[in-house]
C-alpha cells in the first residue's frame, strides 16, 4: 500500500512539474519585459528623469537635452556629453529611438 501511495504520488508530481516550471518563468519573462520598458528614450525624457539616472544630474541632464537628437546611446560619449565613467552606468537604462 505505501508503495502504491509513493508510486501515485510521484506521478501527480511528474504530472504537474511541467506547469510548476512554466508558472516559476513567468515572473522573470514579465521582468524582462518590465526592465525594457523602463528604458529611458534620451530623445524624448525629461530633464527630470534624466537627472534621476545614476551619476547624471542637472548639469549632465542640460548637456543630454541640448545635444539631441540621438540616433545612438553611444552619442553621449562620442560626441563628450558625459563621461565614459557616467555612460557605464546608464547605458542599460536608456535607449535612443530615432524621433522623425
Amino acid at each position: 500500500m505505501t508503495k502504491l501511495l509513493r508510486a501515485l504520488a510521484l506521478a501527480v508530481a511528474l504530472l504537474f512539474a511541467p506547469s510548476i516550471a512554466f508558472a516559476k518563468s513567468q515572473p522573470a519573462d514579465k521582468k524582462a519585459s518590465a526592465k525594457k520598458a523602463e528604458k529611458l528614450d534620451l530623445n524624448t525624457a525629461s530633464e527630470d528623469e534624466l537627472k534621476a539616472l545614476p551619476g547624471v544630474g542637472e548639469a549632465y541632464s542640460k548637456k543630454i537635452i541640448e545635444g539631441r537628437p540621438y540616433k545612438a546611446k553611444d552619442e553621449l560619449v562620442e560626441k563628450k556629453i558625459v563621461p565614459k565613467a557616467t555612460y557605464a552606468k546608464i547605458k542599460d537604462k536608456v535607449v535612443a529611438h530615432q524621433v522623425k
